[in-house]
């Protein structure tokens, strides 16, 4: 199990700053190009009229770009980290990465935000710039541009650059990235060794066994009976789970991974573990290394279809606090899952920097947490209720967390419920349709202030129509002072979008609606 530490973070050179010429910025990647040569955009504060880089007409004059430009600068040079300014760079395109860029916008300290490669939503919302020939896959393509254009903090959402080591790259140029090396990623990268952790630190978790071959791994399921769980090693876009009810379905889903290749190399090794029965529910907390601080609670609904029916999928649906997690069993969590392992991981020599996602499972029978997987990035919805919460400043939180400084956080939630119903493409998690026209999206949002719309899997046609993209296509996220509130704004919004080729879960929040009771 010994892998590489993640390594010691260095501040980047910025880059002397120019005074630019007075022209409008535009957000698009091609615009920035072209204007490289004249100006850092990095320094540039976002202004009071527009959300992102494009701010038009409103845009700074020279001489407050001027200003803004000496104060930035001497911030930095002082090594104030707690008060200077920072330009970041989201990595992905889906749901998570558009609430990291919304509250990465509401940031003081954050003078522009960036997303590689983002998508049309992220884009038209002035959440961030998108950057969508920008290759995340080249590490070197990402180091150059955070280089030139003075990053001072990345962080990545989805796991596969995590996995393949985009982490590790930039840290090694100097780069504060807030994300797992590889090393340390393989936490979610192989849930083998995942459960090998878990025995060698006395974590919490369900019986299991390893299998290549699939005449062993179905004597195993023989002798243990069903339900029981069947498990892709490695990385299956959140699709390699299957809790199989009969011996049959359990035998087909060992088949279709080990000798059908159903999930390539990724299911070229099955855990086959012991069916947990309870509640499941997703516990996240900020990792600097050595020292670990919760996030709010939240709840995903993974199941396609309402009352928890059909296959799993990435995420139908999530609300947050979750009343299930307790102040106690919160507890329980950090010092008997969360900490262990994060003093485990750094015993092996993978040092872990960026955020567990922790899939639990409230066992019904003791009432006590067990590990089910681990997530090394913030979940999708889950990250869309967290970040329409989250009143802290987002960019120093994480560079904090970059700094192995955590120990000096003390995060700010807002009161009150947040909810997030996902719209999905029709036929999703299986075959589903492209390219169909989504309608009503300003009017949704329009309902209230405290109705955003997220953009999981969208793109725009010819016309300028924003079309589906993917499986998982929106997020319909709501605020209220109960989650009840939350739920109506919700679906509320839902119900404003025209889009007939999609279809949602009508019941999210349905464990916590069923458990509230109405104070006295």
């Amino acid at each position: 199990m010994n892998c590489l530490a993640h390594g010691a973070l260095k501040n980047p050179g910025f880059p002397e700053p120019l005074i630019p010429i007075n022209f409008n910025l535009s957000p698009s990647f091609s615009c920035i190009l072209r204007w490289k040569k004249y100006l850092s955009p990095v320094h540039f504060r976002k202004c009071s009229a527009h959300s992102g880089l494009g701010c038009g007409e409103n845009a700074l004059n020279s001489s407050d770009r001027r200003r803004t430009i000496i104060s930035a600068s001497s911030s930095i040079e002082n090594g104030n980290a707690a008060e200077s300014r920072v330009s970041a760079l989201v990595i992905g395109g889906g749901g998570r990465e558009h609430a990291l860029c919304y509250a990465l916008q509401r940031s003081p300290s954050c003078d522009a935000v960036f997303c590689a490669p983002g998508n049309a939503g992220i884009s038209s919302s002035g959440s961030a710039t998108c950057l969508p020939d920008l290759n995340i896959s080249d590490s070197s393509a990402v180091v150059s541009f955070c280089r030139d254009w003075g990053i001072g903090l990345v962080i990545i959402g989805p796991e596969a650059p995590l996995v393949a080591g985009l982490a590790n790259d930039l840290v090694g140029a100097g780069i504060p990235t807030f994300g797992p090396s590889a090393e340390a990623a393989a936490l979610e990268g192989s849930k083998d060794f995942m459960k090998k952790l878990c025995d060698k630190y006395d974590i919490p978790t369900a019986k299991y066994r390893t299998f290549t071959e699939a005449m062993a791994a179905k004597s195993y399921i023989e002798a243990q009976g069903v339900p029981i769980v069947v498990k892709a090693d490695g990385l299956a876009a959140g699709k390699g789970v299957v809790v199989a009810e009969t011996l049959e379905q359990a035998f087909e889903a060992v088949d279709s991974m080990l000798l059908g290749g159903a999930f390539g190399v990724a299911g070229s090794r099955v855990i086959v573990e012991e069916f947990l029965e309870g509640e499941e529910v997703s516990f996240f907390a900020l990792v600097d290394g050595k020292d670990a601080v919760p996030l709010e609670s939240a709840q995903d609904h993974k199941r396609v279809g309402d009352g928890d029916t059909g296959p799993n999928t990435g995420g139908m649906g999530a609300y947050s606090p979750a009343p299930i997690l307790t102040p106690e069993l919160q507890s329980l969590v950090m010092e008997s899952i969360i900490l262990p392992t994060v003093k485990g991981m750094a015993a092996e020599g993978c040092k872990f920097i960026g955020v567990l996602f922790a899939g639990l499972m409230i066992e019904k029978k003791t009432g006590l947490p067990k590990l089910l997987e681990y997530n090394v990035r913030f979940g999708d919805p889950e990250c869309q209720v967290l970040m329409v919460r989250l009143e802290s400043d987002l960019a120093q939180v994480l560079l904090a967390a970059c700094r192995g400084d955590l120990g000096s956080v003390d995060l700010k939630w807002a009161h009150g419920s947040a909810m997030v119903v996902v719209m999905a493409s029709r036929g999703y998690p299986g075959t589903y349709k492209k390219g169909t026209v989504i309608k009503n999206l300003d009017e949704a949002e329009q309902l209230s202030p405290l109705v955003k719309v997220f953009h999981a899997g969208t793109a725009l046609d010819p016309d300028g129509n924003f079309v589906a993209a993917g499986g998982r296509v929106l997020g319909l996220t709501a605020k209220g002072d109960t989650l009840e509130v939350a739920r109506d704004r919700a679906y509320d919004a839902v119900g404003v979008i025209n889009w007939p080729d999609g279809f949602f879960r009508q019941d999210i929040g349905w464990r916590a609606l069923k458990r509230h009771v109405t104070p006295n």
